[in-house]
């Protein structure tokens, strides 16, 4: 169906995600909601830094006040928090990454219509996986195109091998042992992130979460975050990595109220309270932990491909129209 119909930069018109020119469709890529997701994801940050904040309140309570009226929170421990569960599937916090807790299911906890809100959940697309679907898209990763991930390649283990070579020249001495034991080591991270199977097979380990083409994305614009065209999506990457470090700030800092007001006890939920909570700590709880390993893949700046703005125009416009005042839209801030 016709989603809507605007004036476009060359004399054609946008149908939806399409662009008519010559009465031919063709996919665009429409960039002007991105201001509006910055936005909204910097909001969530800050809901994120008030709720670190107010442990800070609950930790003015002594351990004996806060046994006065435990029992007033069964059954609300976080253990049973419906909301903190929708939180969690919302953003993409893998299944099979989850701490078990007496081999059952997380949802076994809950019933009936809280059952089917989180199997509901469950369902609809995660934060983490319209984010990748988003940096696949990522002007540049074309083969046939710019080709970012070929030529990122060619120019690493290139610069690898001149390395050795280098390394190789210098007398035998405990020291140049040590530099080519390191040179391998990168090697071999390098060789990850270009290896197809390798990659696939560290996604069904849960040690990486985005697809190859989606890290490939997110490493160019890591790389080209000074141009103009990269500047707001690095800025998207860098909030949703504030999410993921506030969510395990706030569930360290939970483990260590639970701690200092009950100790050992068992959880209002059942649960084994601060060893549980304490296993949750932990990598396999970060949705976006690709984001942080970018660095891991840090290069000399000249080993990073060259971008010609005259030749690669993605650099500085959109494949349609950007401006937000192409069209009309309902959808406010």
């Amino acid at each position: 169906s016709q989603t809507g119909v605007n004036k476009a930069s060359k004399g054609g018109r946008i149908y939806g995600d399409y662009l008519q020119v010559n009465y031919t469709l063709v996919h665009v890529r429409d960039e002007r909601n991105m201001l509006k997701v910055n936005t909204r994801i910097h909001r969530i940050v800050m809901i994120f830094r008030l709720l670190l904040d107010q442990f800070a309140v609950l930790e003015t309570r002594t351990a004996l006040d806060f046994y006065d009226f435990r029992e007033y929170l069964s059954p609300a421990s976080g253990f049973q928090s419906l909301q903190f569960r929708l939180l969690e599937n919302k953003i993409g916090v893998p299944h099979n990454q989850r701490v078990p807790y007496n081999r059952r299911h997380y949802r076994d906890n809950f019933r009936d219509q809280e059952s089917e809100l989180l199997l509901h959940s469950e369902q609809e697309p995660t934060l983490l996986q319209l984010v990748e679907q988003w940096l696949e898209r990522t002007p540049g990763l074309e083969e046939d195109g710019f080709n970012f991930g070929g030529k990122l390649e060619t120019n690493i283990f290139e610069g690898l091998r001149r390395e050795k070579e280098q390394i190789e020249q210098k007398p035998a001495s405990e020291m140049k042992e040590e530099m080519m034991a390191e040179l391998i080591k990168q090697r071999d991270i390098f060789l990850s992130l270009f290896d197809v199977k390798r990659h696939d097979h560290l996604v069904s380990t849960g040690q990486r979460r985005l697809s190859y083409k989606a890290l490939q994305g997110a490493l160019m614009i890591y790389f080209y975050r000074e141009e103009p065209r990269f500047q707001v999506p690095f800025q998207l990457l860098t909030s949703l990595m504030d999410i993921d470090t506030l969510m395990t700030k706030w569930r360290y800092n939970h483990v260590c109220m639970v701690h200092r007001m009950i100790g050992s006890k068992d959880g209002t939920g059942g649960s084994s309270g601060y060893q549980y909570l304490r296993s949750t700590v932990s990598d396999r709880y970060k949705v976006f932990v690709d984001l942080f390993n970018l660095a891991t893949f840090l290069v000399p700046r000249e080993w990073v491909p060259k971008l010609d703005p005259s030749e690669h125009t993605f650099l500085y416009m959109a494949d349609c129209c950007d401006s937000s005042y192409c069209s009309s839209s309902d959808d406010s801030d």
